[in-house]
C-alpha cells in the first residue's frame, strides 16, 4: 500500500475547489443511481461547469458527454476520476496533455503511477478523496445523509 497522505492536504484540496470553475468527470454515469451521477449533480448545483467524459453516453446531466479527456474543447480545472484504479495512468496522461489542473481520484481510485504521472506534468493530485465530500466539508454544508437542508435545528421536520 502507498502512502496516501502526500495527496490528502487539506490546503490543497481547498486550494483546489476554491479556484476551480470547470470539472470534467471521468466515468460519469447517466444513471441516477450512480454515484458518480450524484456527484456531478451536487457540483453542478454548487456552480461548477461539469463536463462528462463517457463514451457510452452522448448527454449527461444536459451536458454533452465526450469518448476521452482528449476530446474535451475547453480547459479543464479538475478532472475527477470515477473508473477503476487500473485506467487511471492513461488518465493522467491524457489530464497532463490537455493541460488540467488537478487530477482527483475518487474513494478507491489509487494508483501511485498515474499520481507520479500527474504530478511529474505538473497536475496537481488528490486521490482516494470525494470531490462532494471534501467540497461540502469546507464550504460548510455538510448534513449527516451528504445534501443541505437548509434548516437550522436538530428537531426533525414534523415534530415542531
Amino acid at each position: 500500500m502507498t502512502d496516501l497522505t502526500r495527496y490528502q492536504d487539506p490546503l490543497e484540496i481547498q486550494r483546489i475547489l476554491n479556484t476551480a470553475k470547470t470539472i470534467a468527470i471521468v466515468g460519469l454515469s447517466n444513471n441516477e443511481l450512480r454515484a458518480s451521477y450524484f456527484v456531478g449533480y451536487y457540483l453542478k448545483r454548487h456552480g461548477y461547469r461539469v463536463i462528462p467524459v463517457n463514451p457510452r453516453a452522448t448527454e449527461i446531466l444536459g451536458e454533452t458527454s465526450y469518448a476521452s479527456l482528449l476530446d474535451v474543447p475547453e480547459p479543464v480545472d479538475i478532472v475527477n476520476v470515477f473508473r477503476a484504479p487500473d485506467a487511471l495512468v492513461e488518465i493522467a496522461e491524457q489530464a497532463v496533455r490537455i493541460g488540467a489542473g488537478a487530477l482527483w481520484c475518487q474513494f478507491g481510485v489509487i494508483n501511485p503511477d498515474g499520481g507520479r504521472i500527474a504530478e511529474d506534468g505538473g497536475v496537481s493530485v488528490v486521490m482516494d478523496r470525494c470531490i462532494k465530500v471534501e467540497h461540502a466539508r469546507y464550504v460548510g454544508r455538510m448534513h449527516w445523509l451528504g445534501f443541505n437542508t437548509e434548516r437550522i435545528t436538530s428537531v426533525r421536520a414534523g415534530l415542531q
